[in-house]
């Protein structure tokens, strides 16, 4: 079963809300701050202009961005299943070495390593997508290939 890249949690789903609405309280102070740039004169030599259009042009940016994500953004509630699958917390352990991690799977617009959530279309994520506890999965990351087990599998 191919993943679906669109899925995202609840909380995901608020955050990315939540970030465009600080987005468009920002702007009006970005437009006063560039039109102020605009008034001090020759465009060509003002740094202060053009700083000014690179950020609003960037927060500009960065809003299309996320409403294109917001847009297509599927929200995904999670099963009681003993099934990895999108807002799951996920415990395994390295084959190799036994050491253990733990991470929430997440969709790709949730991805935040700080706080031990990574995407399904990571390696790691995308192995473990659909595997049980017990399961031992082979990761096939850009430069190796390595097997983990999962531990446990919790909402």
């Amino acid at each position: 079963m191919e993943p679906n890249f669109n899925k995202i949690t609840k909380a995901g789903y608020d955050h990315l809300k939540a970030e465009i609405r600080d987005l468009e309280a920002a702007r009006p102070n970005k437009i006063k701050i560039l039109s102020a740039a605009r008034a001090l004169g020759d465009l060509s030599e003002n740094a202060e202009y053009s700083a000014a259009k690179r950020d609003l042009r960037h927060l500009e940016s960065r809003m299309r961005f996320l409403k294109k994500q917001l847009q297509y953004a599927k929200i995904y509630t999670p099963s009681n299943q003993d099934t990895v699958e999108v807002g799951k917390t996920v415990t395994f352990e390295f084959m190799d070495d036994h050491a253990t991690q733990t991470y929430q799977i997440v969709g790709t617009p949730e991805v935040d390593i700080e706080h031990k959530k990574i995407s399904i279309a990571s390696p790691i994520g995308s192995a473990l997508l659909n595997h049980h506890s017990g399961d031992v999965v082979t990761v096939a990351a850009p430069n190796l290939t390595y097997k983990i087990k999962i531990v446990s599998i919790k909402i």
